[in-house]
């Protein structure tokens, strides 16, 4: 997608796909019916990696690479993460407060210039069944379905959300309020918070 069309979007639907030793993501542009429109993004991530990195290409064909992002340290539960474009160079970084998270993710995104955006879950009820789900024996091997969200702000300003569905298969809905933002940080983001959720 030209970079400019993606500036210019304010809504995403980003899907996962379960594959065999990988987990797939595509981020497309919502259509005026609600359904998915061009694919905006399609993301890769290896199962299991020593070092937290993933690519999110142009094409499901993996020919172009749009943005990416990569662990700082191996194995911190508090590492950062540099995101970065095309061609390597460091747009910005996100990462998780892990204090702050023992009770309700949370989540720093922060965009040269303009400081740093804060995500957290929406509904603290939903975040406390989340970690006594994660601790119940065998069903903590089930996908947890039950929707929930993140709001980001930046200060006391709304900048985006992401809310997933109620759905067997992870998929969310991505609203952007702030115009400024670069929308392939929030979808690095979008991305990271369903693939590193339980880091």
């Amino acid at each position: 997608m030209d970079p400019l069309k993606l500036q210019e979007q304010t809504r995403f639907l980003v899907r996962q796909r379960l594959r065999l030793m990988v987990n797939q993501y595509e981020v497309h542009t919502e259509a005026p019916d609600g359904s998915e429109g061009e694919l905006a993004a399609f993301a890769q991530q290896k199962r299991m990696a020593f070092k937290e990195q993933v690519t999110l290409y142009a094409d499901t064909d993996k020919q172009r690479p749009i943005i990416g992002f990569k662990a700082r340290k191996r194995i911190d539960l508090a590492s950062a993460y540099d995101i970065t474009d095309e061609v390597g160079r460091p747009i910005g970084l996100f990462r998780k407060d892990f204090k702050r998270s023992l009770v309700s993710s949370t989540w720093h995104l922060e965009q040269p210039g303009r400081g740093v955006t804060t995500g957290t879950e929406r509904n603290k009820a939903v975040a406390i069944l989340r970690r006594v789900w994660n601790v119940i024996p065998f069903v903590d091997s089930l996908p947890f379905a039950w929707p929930y969200h993140f709001d980001f702000f930046t200060g006391d300003q709304p900048a985006f959300s992401v809310e997933k569905k109620f759905a067997l298969r992870d998929r969310y809905v991505v609203d952007i309020k702030d115009p400024s933002l670069d929308r392939r940080l929030v979808i690095a983001q979008a991305v990271a918070l369903d693939a590193l959720q339980s880091r």
